[in-house]
């Protein structure tokens, strides 16, 4: 009975800069992930359930900590290497910030000075910062939650105050 309670659909946003090659590409596909067949190679398969939030402003320090607490390869990871992109308007590797709320604060100032697109998955615990990969992966795992072939227990669940 109160199992119906857990499912709720997945909460996805995207922090997107318009600008930003990467960042409209990433925004098209998981808007055509929500609005069309789901893998778009088969017409026949019902598109993918989830809230899509766009997000059209650099995520917060706060943001900045969960986010980086879902990338897969977080554990040796420096912040800025992480989200502070190669564009010319960065500040060069060796003055660039480290700490979250001065990256968020430069991401206000020199929003291409942050990697885009930023896509966060909150209810599964999965993010990817400027990386369409990452967006596709994110996209995959709905997919085979949705047809079965991955059960709650087999998908990895972030640690919070519910859980």
């Amino acid at each position: 009975m109160f199992n119906s309670f857990k499912r709720r659909l997945p909460e996805i946003s995207i922090f997107h800069h318009s600008t930003s090659p990467q960042s409209a590409k990433a925004l098209n596909l998981l808007r055509s992930a929500v609005s069309g067949p789901y893998p778009p190679e088969k017409s026949t398969s019902p598109p993918l359930q989830f809230d899509l939030q766009v997000i059209e402003s650099p995520p917060t320090a706060d943001q900045l900590r969960t986010i980086l607490s879902y990338l897969p390869s977080r554990a040796s990871i420096s912040p800025s290497n992480t989200l502070i992109s190669a564009h010319p308007s960065s500040p060069p590797p060796g003055e660039r910030p480290e700490s979250l709320s001065a990256i968020a604060e430069l991401g206000e100032k020199n929003p291409n000075a942050l990697k885009w697109p930023i896509v966060v998955d909150w209810n599964a615990g999965k993010a990817a910062v400027g990386d369409i990969d990452g967006v596709k992966e994110i996209l995959e795992t709905m997919r085979k939650r949705r047809d079965g072939e991955l059960k709650e227990e087999e998908v990895e669940q972030p640690k919070g105050w519910f859980t």
